[in-house]
């Protein structure tokens, strides 16, 4: 067990997996859930299964988490066909608080395996067949999955969603987690210095992107998202993913880049800079001097019990007064196991603030003649925020 051990990558304390347990366990039992489950098939959006098992879905391959809320987990991976593997209560090494593992090699490319994660669902499900199954992050979870338990053994049992219920406990972070967080934070600070002293004209943007996630790597970072774009001065341009990426930068062009990887332990920031391979623009300076004004008049709403939903007006209210367009999309929102987690600053969210969120703000809009935006973690503590996780600072880097 202890050469398994070894291969995690950052992993997260017993102590810590077994505090969340026995907080998710304890909010099951008040609502009367027996058991939950939850089923990702990537780590970008992936945090329930992360968050209870410390092993993340990967590949596209889907991994289904059976939570009982009175005994340890079984958990549905790949794997060869029929393989079931039965733990002992300290686990192997690699899996803790899970009684079983359960393997079967199916793909979400291949239609007719739909049912092979189903079927060894069902079986770690069969005794809560009149029992309430509380179902995490039902976009996430397969048709196929929830179909098959509904028209087979559990055809009796209560369906419910339960992500509000766990939500609600996981987006509050300990100590440890925030430790983690924090590293996260300034790997990706180093990570954007590494990029500014390393772009040259001639670099296509993929390759720029690229000093950053293979910095992240160095620093135990698994996974993310590196999002940017160039242009010349005077031009709007919205950063984009890898199939976007081709352009070859030219000097005296602006380079905006979003790293958004996750750290060692798995969990996400964000952070979002501009660099001009020459001098920006009035313009361009003139907006940014806008945009950290409105991230801190953000910062300002983020307090313990506030509605988000009561936040995001406001916001846009202040954005009004100022001339500029309302925000129509997300500019602040939670972090943890997920790029995007629970609570959001938007109209439709019901999870109030509260101490030791992470949240996430980058406030954006575009001129015809400059894209602005600025992105930053920050911990929210006792009476509002009070710590800035990434502390590269906050200008249009000028390389010319």
């Amino acid at each position: 067990m202890a050469e398994a051990a070894e291969r995690i990558n950052t992993p997260i304390s017993t102590a810590e997996l077994e505090r969340r347990w026995a907080t998710v366990r304890a909010a099951m039992a008040e609502q009367r859930v027996d058991v939950l489950l939850m089923q990702a098939n990537n780590d970008f959006m992936g945090g329930y299964v992360k968050y209870f098992t410390d092993l993340p879905a990967t590949n596209g391959y889907p991994v289904t988490v059976v939570f009982p809320r009175d005994e340890r987990m079984t958990v549905v991976g790949q794997g060869p066909a029929g393989v079931v593997r039965e733990l002992p209560p300290e686990g192997d090494g690699v899996r803790r608080g899970v009684a079983r593992f359960m393997g079967t090699p199916s793909y979400a490319s291949c239609a007719y395996t739909a049912g092979y994660d189903a079927a060894l669902a069902e079986r770690a499900l069969e005794r809560f067949a009149d029992g309430t199954v509380g179902l995490l992050g039902t976009a996430a979870i397969s048709f196929a999955l929830v179909d098959h338990l509904r028209r087979g053994k559990l055809s009796k049992a209560m369906f419910i969603d339960a992500s509000d219920l766990v939500d609600r406990i996981k987006a509050v972070k300990s100590d440890e987690e925030i430790g983690l967080i924090r590293d996260t934070a300034l790997m990706q600070d180093a990570a954007m210095e590494a990029v500014f002293a390393a772009i040259r004209p001639g670099m296509t943007d993929l390759e720029a992107a690229g000093i950053a996630e293979q910095f992240g790597h160095g620093q135990g970072s698994e996974q993310g998202l590196f999002l940017c774009a160039s242009g010349p001065v005077g031009t709007s341009t919205f950063f984009g993913n890898r199939h976007l990426q081709n352009r070859v930068i030219r000097a005296g062009d602006h380079f905006t880049l979003l790293i958004e990887n996750s750290g060692a332990g798995g969990f996400y920031t964000e952070i979002g800079r501009t660099c001009v391979l020459g001098k920006a623009s009035q313009e361009m300076k003139n907006e940014f001097e806008f945009i950290l004004e409105a991230q801190r008049f953000t910062l300002s709403l983020l307090k313990p019990g506030a509605s988000c939903k009561d936040a995001w007006e406001t916001y846009n209210h202040f954005l009004r007064d100022n001339g500029k367009p309302e925000e129509k999309r997300l500019h602040c929102h939670g972090q943890g196991y997920d790029m995007v987690e629970r609570p959001l600053l938007r109209f439709d969210e019901t999870m109030p603030l509260a101490r030791n969120m992470v949240m996430s703000a980058h406030p954006s809009y575009a001129t015809a003649g400059t894209y602005s935006w600025v992105c930053d973690n920050f911990l929210i503590g006792e009476s509002g925020v009070v710590e800035k996780l990434h502390k590269l600072p906050q200008r249009i880097f000028e390389l010319g």
